[in-house]
C-alpha cells in the first residue's frame, strides 16, 4: 500500500486533514467569522477541498462523522475534539442528507414531486415548497405553473396550515425571471403568464393559508418579489435582496412596485427599485422587508418553528387579518404595475438591455 514518507499511510494522513479541516471550520463558523456557505465555497475556492466540509459532513451523516471525531480524538488527540456545534445537530437529530437537514437543509419531495421545478414536501401540518430549478431558480412559465398546482394542493387541504417556501440550491433563493423564456414570449403569452403570477401572489395573501419565505442566499427581481408576497421572511444571515430590473431596462413585473414601498416605505423602495442595487439580511430587516435574521444552517428550523406556530392560529381570523392588512388599493396598483412592465418591455431598451445581459456587456439605451 503507498505510504507518506515517515511511514504513515495516505488514507489516514487524508483523513486526518480531512477531520482537521472540519474541526477548524466548526470553529470558523461558530466564532461568527463567517457562515457555512462561504466556509465552503472558501475551501473550495482557496484550499481545494472538494466537497468542502460541511457537504461532505451532511452527505456522510453526521452522526457518523461523530463517531469517527470521537474516536480520532482517543487516538490522535483533543484537536480532533467533536465540536459542539456538531454534537448539537446530532442531538437534535440534524443528521444531514439522510434527515433532511445538516448544516444546509434538503428536499425529500412528496411521491410524484421528485422531477418538478417546484418541489413539494410535507411534514405534518406544514408544507414546503422547494423552489429546484438550476442553476438559478429562475422564474419561467413552467415554475409558475408548478407553484400555481403545488398552491392549490396545499391551500385546499385543511390539514395543511402553513406553506414555507425554500430553495433546494445552497448558493440562492431565486435569481429573478428567466430572460431567454421572456424574451421568447409574445404579447398575448406574456400577459397570461404575468396574470397567472399575479393571480397566485395575491391568493397566497388572502388564504387562511400562512405563507413563510425562507430565503437563504440571494433573492433578486422574481424572487424578491416572491418573498414579498409572503406572510413572513426569515432571511438567512448571508441572504441578499435586490430588484434589478432598471438594470436591464424594464421594471419590476411581480409586484415589486407595489409591494416594496410598503414593506420598506416609498423613499427606499424607489432608491432600490431605481439603482437596482442590492441590500444586505442586515440592512433589509432594518427597513422591515424581512421578520428575522438568523444563521444559515439555522433558517429552515427557524421557518418551521414558524409555520408550526402560525399555522396553530384560527384560520378564520388568520384569513381575516390577512385580508383587511392588504387594503389600500394593491390590486390597482399592480394593474398599474402590469401596464408599466408591458410598456417598458416592449420598448427597444427592453430589448437592448435583456441583449446586454445574455451576451454579457454593457446595454447601451437610447430613451427608445
Amino acid at each position: 500500500m503507498s505510504t507518506a514518507s515517515d511511514g504513515v499511510e495516505v488514507e489516514e494522513v487524508v483523513d486526518r486533514f480531512l477531520l482537521k479541516a472540519f474541526v477548524e471550520s466548526c470553529l470558523v463558523l461558530e466564532d461568527g467569522i463567517a457562515t457555512t456557505k462561504d466556509i465552503d465555497l472558501g475551501m473550495m475556492a482557496g484550499a481545494g477541498i472538494i466537497p468542502p466540509p460541511f457537504a461532505r459532513a451532511d452527505a456522510g451523516g453526521l452522526d457518523e462523522l461523530l463517531a469517527r471525531l470521537e474516536r480520532a480524538q482517543l487516538e490522535w488527540g483533543e484537536h480532533y475534539e467533536p465540536p459542539a456545534i456538531l454534537r448539537r445537530l446530532v442531538a437534535q437529530g440534524r443528521l444531514g442528507v439522510k434527515s433532511g437537514q445538516g448544516f444546509f437543509p434538503y428536499a425529500r419531495p412528496d411521491a410524484g414531486w421528485d422531477e418538478r421545478p417546484v418541489k413539494l414536501e410535507t411534514r405534518g401540518a406544514v408544507a414546503i415548497a422547494w423552489l429546484d430549478r438550476p442553476p438559478a431558480n429562475s422564474i419561467s412559465p413552467d415554475v409558475i405553473g408548478a407553484l400555481g398546482e403545488l398552491w392549490q394542493q396545499v391551500d385546499g387541504d385543511p390539514q395543511i396550515r402553513a406553506l414555507v417556501l425554500a430553495s433546494a440550491n445552497p448558493q440562492l433563493f431565486c435569481a429573478g425571471a428567466d430572460l431567454k423564456a421572456f424574451a421568447t414570449m409574445d404579447d398575448a403569452a406574456g400577459a397570461e403568464l404575468l396574470d397567472s403570477a399575479h393571480g397566485l401572489l395575491r391568493s397566497f395573501e388572502q388564504s387562511s393559508t400562512v405563507t413563510i419565505a425562507a430565503v437563504n442566499a440571494l433573492a433578486f427581481g422574481g424572487g424578491c418579489e416572491l418573498a414579498m408576497a409572503c406572510d413572513i421572511r426569515i432571511a438567512a444571515e448571508s441572504a441578499l435582496f435586490g430588484q434589478p430590473e432598471v438594470n436591464l431596462g424594464i421594471i419590476p413585473g411581480f409586484g415589486g412596485t407595489q409591494r416594496l414601498p410598503r414593506l420598506v416605505g416609498e423613499a427606499k423602495a424607489l432608491e432600490m427599485n431605481l439603482t437596482g442595487e442590492p441590500i444586505a439580511a442586515e440592512e433589509a430587516f432594518e427597513f422591515g422587508l424581512v421578520n428575522r435574521i438568523v444563521p444559515d444552517h439555522e433558517l429552515l428550523d427557524s421557518a418551521l418553528a414558524w409555520a408550526r406556530k402560525l399555522g396553530g392560529q384560527a384560520p378564520i381570523a388568520v384569513e381575516q387579518i390577512k385580508r383587511v392588512s392588504a387594503q389600500g388599493d394593491l390590486d390597482a396598483g399592480i394593474a398599474a404595475e402590469k401596464q408599466g412592465f408591458a410598456t417598458a418591455f416592449g420598448s427597444e431598451d427592453a430589448t437592448e438591455g435583456i441583449t446586454a445581459f445574455l451576451r454579457k456587456r454593457t446595454p447601451r439605451f437610447q430613451g427608445r
